[in-house]
């Protein structure tokens, strides 16, 4: 009789060592899951050497003055532009980190696109730079679909010490933007381009999606901004230029 109850107990002992290691083993992620994060991951340090390399030349690169002012920093490397005879398109894919007490949100990731009509023939690679001024700049990316455009909306941003003609232009456009190409770095008027969330990657990497992100002061962890390791670099590379 006491080897049957030995039994059992053990029995019952091994089910509740199991149920624990049940508990505490981590959630199996699936291979698309993994390949979305591993792509997120590439993006946001791509993203990062783009702003690193602009911000390295002082004579050429957006002027600090401005970052400070800004809401959020869009950076889409290796924008993809081709034509054939009168139409045309661009695409590509990039992060988005908007500005939180003492520093820098997780970044989202978007996708940007947009069509042209004129003659153009060939394929070429830009870097694109966005600074959302305001809050209300920041609030179009919250929704599905964000078409940059409209008069006063978007100006071509200055580069270099040009604190005068940055402060006037900042005053009167919601959204400097800015493209390398070619390894020339100026102020570009980009209008007729839209930004969507890529919330495949989002969700991936996060469990959410952009404009939760985006909210607010972004993602926590035990009540404090958190960012994970694997995009972590691409915040911080703007954390360098500016921590206001």
């Amino acid at each position: 009789m006491k080897s049957f109850w030995r039994r059992l107990n053990c029995a019952l002992l091994l089910c509740v060592l199991a149920s624990v290691t049940a508990l505490d083993a981590p959630a199996q992620i699936s291979k698309k899951d993994l390949k979305a994060q591993e792509e997120a991951r590439e993006q946001a340090n791509k993203a990062a050497k783009v702003f690193r390399q602009i911000m390295s030349t002082p004579e050429r690169a957006i002027p600090r003055e401005l970052i400070d002012k800004a809401e959020a920093v869009a950076v889409f490397p290796d924008v993809i532009k081709a034509g054939f005879l009168l139409i045309g398109g661009r695409g590509g894919r990039g992060v988005i980190s908007r500005r939180i007490p003492g520093g820098w949100s997780a970044p989202a990731f978007f996708n940007l696109g947009g069509g042209s009509i004129g003659p153009q023939l060939g394929a070429s690679s830009t870097d694109f730079v966005l600074l959302f001024m305001n809050k209300d700049a920041v609030k179009g990316l919250l929704e599905d679909k964000f078409e940059i455009g409209g008069e006063g909306s978007i100006a071509a941003g200055p580069v270099g010490r040009v604190a005068g003609a940055s402060t006037d232009l900042q005053l009167r456009a919601a959204i400097l933007s800015y493209s390398r190409s070619k390894g020339l770095f100026a102020g570009l008027e980009l209008k007729g381009v839209v930004i969507n969330p890529d919330n495949k990657d989002n969700e991936a990497v996060y469990g959410m999606k952009a404009n939760e992100l985006l909210t607010g002061e972004g993602l926590k962890r035990d009540g404090k901004p958190y960012i994970p390791q694997s995009v972590r670099n691409f915040p911080l590379q703007l954390s360098r230029y500016s921590r206001k």
